[in-house]
């Protein structure tokens, strides 16, 4: 059986349930997963009995005592001196490109010793990582060391703002393969690389289980219910959405706004709710596991997803599998998930005018709103398939060496 690490900064985590699901669609393929997480993950206590089972069975490197953490570096130089010494080198040359930091040059170099220990232990000698964030830059490392191989995933759209700083050329020059999630991502990789490098490039798009995901029944709301999930954070331009939905209200719209999810932006949202005068007509749901997510998409009749910067929203395909019409914006690989009026809406990122308008459209339509919600399952059904979509991704590590 194929062994295969996965390494995440925090791993599992409530808004990043698509990797937990992406592990068990592997382990179902025959890939043997073992994860490792840098810091430990948050609201343990409301994921899913699954996912607090998968907490517990994730290496931490942050919980690991000091005599570990020495005892794991003193094992990989005595076996390695040479390759120890090339992976010190390394993290010294992140003082002078990429982070520019000693204190995260050190942070590295010891997360990358607790790796490979760790690793050895494991018997794993391929290493995936998600997002293409500083974790690569451990694996890295860990490639120095050489004993180890890596792949990364990207979603896209925050690793291609700062290419220089954290070395993403770098990154795709040491990968073994690199997965990309939409045509978007790849292309920002290609504009990156070398023309040789692009085979190494697999777009193998994120999914949902539609059967798991199944299609609500029309939940017949005497007042319409919109709904948002995510985290309540700058990227998601929930702002807009409130404010488009006071534009909606004083023109005598019935409806009333639902967010699933926390963050820093929480407050300023209420207070923009209450500036608005309509606190009566949004609710504050709060984080809470996928179990109690599912209730919420159930009772909605519009799901409105009004970002300025993603890679392709899980949520987006969670509701459409779920036969709920979808609003969202025209950014990045969003209009390869939604083709404008066949299987959802596309508004114009920021317009809070465009965004009222399409909300509008479906207020009005109860006809489009039920075609949108079939044919999104169709799509998400076809193309956003978890368990067809990472049997690619399970058949490139059987034919890792």
């Amino acid at each position: 059986m194929k062994r295969v690490a996965y390494l995440c900064s925090i791993y599992p985590a409530l808004s990043h349930t698509f990797i937990f699901r992406e592990i068990c669609s592997l382990r179902q393929e025959g890939i043997e997963v073992v994860t490792a997480s840098v810091n430990p993950p948050p609201q343990v206590d409301i994921m899913t009995e699954a996912e607090q089972k998968e907490a517990a069975e994730t290496m931490v490197m942050k919980t690991l005592s000091p005599l570990k953490i020495l005892s794991a570096h003193l094992k990989c130089f005595l076996r390695s001196p040479a390759g120890y010494l090339r992976m010190a080198f390394t993290a010294v040359s992140y003082l002078f490109k990429g982070p520019k930091s000693p204190v995260k040059a050190l942070g590295y170099l010891i997360e990358a010793g607790i790796l490979m220990d760790w690793m050895r232990e494991n018997d794993v000698e391929h290493i995936h990582e998600h997002f293409g964030d500083s974790t690569v830059l451990v694996a890295m490392l860990g490639k120095q060391y050489g004993t180890v191989r890596y792949s990364f995933s990207v979603h896209g759209p925050d690793i291609f703002y700062g290419v220089e700083s954290n070395l993403l050329k770098e990154k795709i020059e040491g990968a073994t393969f690199v997965r990309s999630i939409s045509h978007y991502c790849s292309s920002q990789l290609m504009r990156l690389t070398s023309h040789d490098l692009w085979s190494n490039f697999h777009i193998i798009r994120c999914g949902i289980d539609p059967t798991v995901y199944t299609g609500r029944p029309l939940p017949g709301n005497d007042v319409i219910q919109l709904l948002c999930v995510g985290r309540l954070v700058p990227a998601k331009g929930q702002h807009i959405l409130i404010e488009a939905c006071s534009q909606l209200l004083k023109r005598g719209k019935r409806l009333h706004l639902n967010f699933v999810g926390g963050g820093q932006d929480l407050e300023s949202l209420q207070q923009l709710s209450q500036n608005l005068l309509m606190t009566d007509s949004v609710t504050f749901a709060g984080s809470m596991g996928q179990d109690k997510v599912r209730s919420y998409y159930d009772r909605a009749d519009i799901f409105v997803l009004p970002s300025f910067a993603e890679g392709v929203p899980v949520v987006l395909m969670e509701a459409m599998a779920k036969e709920i019409p979808v609003i969202s914006t025209r950014i990045t690989g969003i209009p390869e998930l939604i083709e404008h009026g066949h299987d959802g809406l596309l508004a114009t990122p920021g317009d809070v005018n465009d965004l009222a308008a399409q909300i509008s459209t479906l207020l009005e339509d109860a006809d489009l709103r039920e075609r949108l919600g079939k044919a999104g399952r169709l799509k998400v059904k076809q193309l956003y398939n978890t368990e067809k979509n990472n049997r690619a991704l399970a058949d490139i590590f059987k034919q890792l060496p």
